[in-house]
């Protein structure tokens, strides 16, 4: 039994750590989740949220590639992992969830938690 309760446990945190959260907290102070290329570009703090639809249009080096909505381009990097074995081409519509990475002196760049097909 004991053995079983601890198999159980380990099985429930892998669990939760394998599901990502979009919980945040809303209310006064808080950062809104941007939207759109063009907002990123104007308005993103490091650190901050984002979620976009738009099309992977060009690999630009290792797990880093481009990608444009209707309001402009921006660097996104995408673990090799995210992608689970889908096939994305340029003409697919697709979501990324992730965070703003803002360095000094360099455009504002994407990390992407989360990839999915919108429409193909």
């Amino acid at each position: 039994m004991r053995i079983f309760s601890l198999v159980f446990g380990i099985l429930v945190l892998a669990i939760m750590q394998a599901a990502p959260a979009h919980a945040q907290f809303e209310g006064p102070g808080a950062q809104s989740q941007l939207t759109t290329v063009a907002v990123v570009a104007d308005q993103a703090n490091d650190d901050q949220t984002v979620q976009l639809e738009g099309s992977i249009i060009e690999q630009v080096g290792d797990e880093k590639y481009i990608f444009a909505d209707d309001t402009g381009e921006i660097r996104v990097e995408i673990d090799d992992e995210l992608f689970r074995s889908q096939r994305i081409t340029p003409d697919m519509t697709v979501s990324i969830y992730g965070e703003v990475e803002k360095d000094f002196m360099r455009s504002p760049e994407i990390d992407v938690e989360e990839l999915s097909i919108v429409e193909e």
